[in-house]
């Protein structure tokens, strides 16, 4: 029933979109795609798909970015295709530099970025240029579908996303709520404001992104850019919004074709430090919590980023919370963000189980991650947007991660000895079982070690 109303929606969608007159005097754009050891054929496709998938007058060129590829041959044949030019860097830079120099070097008013591995829908462009030069403080996106990389089939994504994140940091895409998706029948081709870009397709007004300071070019290789961007314009005095009749085909990879010097995590948790540092005040701590090994990871000096949010009076994070992202649960001093469910040496482990899955023990290792756990004033155990759930009120009832949503079969409490007792019916979760059938709620015995847990605060 949910795959017919998804499709039902889909077509209404794209019935709306076609009924659309997007303006007649749109700005032209110049499109930035950087590229480090790309499959040359992958490269062609994405900038095949947008010459041929975009009116020619709205193209004013596409600049190629060659990010010191072992080969450079690809980016010198790419270059004699009308409109294509090809920039290439002396020495690897990464994402963020090397979007900023093609930006640098674009003509146009308004900058369109991309992955090397994207091919653009047909009418994607109109939506996006027609917003930004409504209100040039708007930061615009497409809707991503997803491109197999195994056979390249082209799978359309809903149109009902957000970009959002935890408190790790790391970005996930999460649904309107019921009353915005139901809010948004009368017209599914209105802009959805979202908290975060996924970071590599995006549409934007060159001046203004001068303005606020382009990209932070003390960041490495790849990752983290999205969430500084996305702080910035918003706490800045700028929005960002996705455009449901834009669609792009975006091919996500199992891994990078390219090495990060340093090993990707720590290129990953100093580019989200530097992110934190200047943009979450005391906030940062929660990311603290949830990912404690980021603390030790160097994060360079970010003075001229604290200078340029002086300069652009930006607003501190608590108003990007309240006014932005409200949905972001602020941890509560009962465990918080990054606190685990102890036994012993043992920690009570989502095993990477997601929706409707199931929990259970794994050893300790005070990372976060799976063991990452919260228990809220309202008696929610919280891991990120999921929450323990009793579905059926019954001892020996296995435990399932569902979606927070505050009913009573989610209501627990932490008694004296350790003991964590249903809100409704005498049965505590309970460990024995781990093995056949998950975390259990079985009869509460303040005598039973497997129904102890002690709730550890990694910043304790």
């Amino acid at each position: 029933m949910e795959l017919f109303v998804f499709l039902i929606r889909c077509s209404f969608w794209g019935f709306m979109c076609r009924l659309k007159q997007w303006k007649q005097d749109l700005p032209a754009t110049s499109v930035i795609i950087t590229f480090h050891n790309e499959a040359r054929s992958t490269l062609l496709r994405t900038v095949v798909s947008v010459l041929n998938r975009s009116p020619e007058h709205l193209i004013k060129e596409i600049i190629l970015v060659d990010d010191f590829s072992d080969h450079p041959e690809d980016g010198e044949e790419l270059s004699k295709i009308h409109k294509v030019r090809v920039i290439r860097n002396e020495k690897r830079e990464g994402l963020m530099r090397s979007r900023v120099r093609g930006a640098d070097a674009a003509t146009a008013n308004v900058l369109t970025f991309l992955d090397s591995h994207c091919e653009c829908n047909a009418d994607w462009l109109e939506p996006l240029l027609e917003r930004v030069t409504e209100d040039p403080s708007i930061v615009v996106c497409p809707v991503i579908d997803v491109i197999s990389m195994d056979n390249f089939q082209y799978i359309g994504a809903s149109a009902d996303l957000r970009g959002g994140f935890d408190w790790s940091l790391v970005f996930k895409w999460e649904y309107l709520s019921q009353s915005e998706r139901q809010a948004r029948l009368k017209d599914p081709t209105q802009a959805i404001r979202t908290p975060m870009i996924a970071g590599g397709l995006f549409v934007i007004n060159k001046t203004y992104f001068e303005k606020l300071g382009k990209y932070d070019t003390q960041m490495d290789v790849w990752g983290g850019e999205n969430l500084e961007i996305s702080f910035r314009v918003w706490q800045c005095g700028g929005s960002l919004e996705i455009i449901p009749c834009s669609r792009v085909g975006h091919v996500f990879r199992k891994r990078h074709p390219y090495s990060f010097p340093g090993g990707s995590g720590n290129v990953f948790a100093r580019n989200t430090r530097r992110a934190a540092e200047v943009w979450m005040d005391d906030y940062k701590q929660f990311y603290y919590n949830a990912v404690p090994l980021a603390r030790n990871i160097p994060y360079g000096n970010i003075q001229d980023r604290m200078e340029l949010k002086r300069k652009l009076h930006c607003k501190p994070f608590s108003w990007y919370l309240k006014h932005v992202y409200p949905e972001l649960i602020i941890p509560t001093s009962e465990g918080g963000p990054g606190g685990s469910l102890k036994q012993g040496t043992a920690c009570l482990d989502s095993m990477g189980h997601l929706l409707d899955g199931n929990v259970g023990l794994y050893p300790c290792h005070d990372t976060g991650g799976n063991q990452e756990w919260s228990m809220t004033k309202d008696g929610l155990i919280k891991h990120h947007d999921l929450c323990l759930t009793l579905p059926v009120y019954a001892k020996g009832t296995s435990l399932l991660m569902q979606i927070c949503d505050g009913s009573e079969n989610q209501k627990w409490r932490h008694l004296e000895g350790g003991l964590i007792r249903h809100a409704r019916i005498p049965v505590c979760i309970d460990s024995r079982y781990h093995a056949q059938r998950g975390v259990t709620a079985e009869k509460c015995d303040s005598n039973a070690e497997s129904q102890r847990w002690h709730l550890y605060n990694h910043s304790h």
